[in-house]
């Protein structure tokens, strides 16, 4: 995929985070400064209209990655362009605010992430005010009536507080709040991981009927390889802050080329294979603060050999997928 066709164009995004001790501490104790490498190096497209997920184990960088994305974070390194837009010299210029409305977050957490004093009415009508769309009392009242009729929540909802509601009716709540401003670009940070599985499909659901009828793009964060296959066109292995594989849904699950991603996958119940022992990932992911050399996935990996232990690989393109291995490239 060219990067002048893609919507949104990731390059070599980086951010490392300061874990020192005082400075007071480390002159007694004569310690250097520590860095802790969040995300390495990522690069990705996604096109208009279209859903690429994130996976991996906790800790790998997803999350980064989500909030440099909307501009909670300032990388240390690496570029985000919007429709050839640099997004983050945006973000520090007068025209931040216009971009805000263009792209929105959906958060992990729905109880966490809503004002517990604020009641429905309010919540979803921040965003209508903050930007200035609409200022008349009965047009705003109308507009959250529509955002709640959207997500499957009752207009008259509206005067209740958020601890009135199950955890899938928050996150619907969530949803209509960031469909507020009309984005273009919504960025899902593991948006269904505290709901039980039938409560899952429902907000999934409405997550792609919203995505057929505004031609949304989402980033999808989550680590249910299950959901991931049943919402994403395109999927990205993180592994220790970089990207190991990239590549469409369906080949990735069907034929699955990194050896991260086979372990992850074979990790997975099959009702077909009832009775044979499943494969667990191997082994624990290591300190981020004193990574492996070379390809990081080396002490885990059954085909590692010594350039995997010396030589970091490159993220190359081979046969439409995007993978970072030696014993594949």
């Amino acid at each position: 995929m060219s990067a002048s066709a893609s919507f949104i164009d990731v390059q070599d995004l980086s951010k490392h985070f300061d874990v020192s001790a005082p400075l007071l501490n480390r002159l007694i104790e004569g310690k250097a400064k520590q860095n802790l490498i969040a995300v390495d190096g990522v690069s990705f497209q996604i096109e208009r209209g279209t859903t690429l997920a994130f996976v991996g184990e906790s800790g790998c960088g997803k999350s980064t990655v989500a909030k440099l994305l909307v501009g909670l974070y300032e990388p240390t390194d690496g570029s985000v362009h919007m429709q050839g837009v640099d997004v983050h010299a945006c973000y520090r210029s007068a025209q931040a605010l216009q971009l805000r409305r263009r792209v929105q977050m959906i958060f992990q957490d729905p109880y966490a992430s809503l004002n517990p004093r604020w009641n429905v009415q309010d919540i979803v009508a921040e965003p209508l005010l903050e930007h200035g769309l609409l200022s008349d009392v009965k047009e705003v009242e109308q507009r959250v009536g529509e955002l709640l009729s959207q997500v499957g929540l009752n207009p008259l909802d509206r005067v209740k507080f958020p601890h009135q509601f199950s955890g899938g009716q928050t996150q619907r709540i969530s949803i209509a709040r960031a469909l507020a401003t009309q984005p273009e670009f919504l960025v899902c940070d593991e948006p269904t991981s505290a709901l039980d599985v039938s409560v899952q499909a429902q907000v999934l659901n409405i997550m792609q009927d919203l995505q057929t009828q505004h031609g949304l793009t989402y980033l999808f964060i989550s680590h249910n390889l299950a959901v991931v296959r049943h919402v994403s066109d395109r999927v990205g292995v993180m592994y220790l802050g970089r990207l190991v594989e990239l590549a469409p849904t369906d080949q990735l699950f069907s034929n699955p080329q990194h050896p991260y991603t086979r372990m992850l996958l074979e990790a997975i119940p099959k009702l077909r294979n009832t009775g044979r022992s499943r494969t667990p990932v191997q082994g624990d992911v290591p300190n981020p603060l004193n990574p492996p050399s070379g390809c990081t996935f080396h002490p885990r990996c059954p085909q590692a050999t010594d350039r995997c232990k010396q030589e970091r690989p490159a993220l190359q393109t081979i046969g439409g997928i995007q993978i970072a291995c030696h014993s594949v490239t």
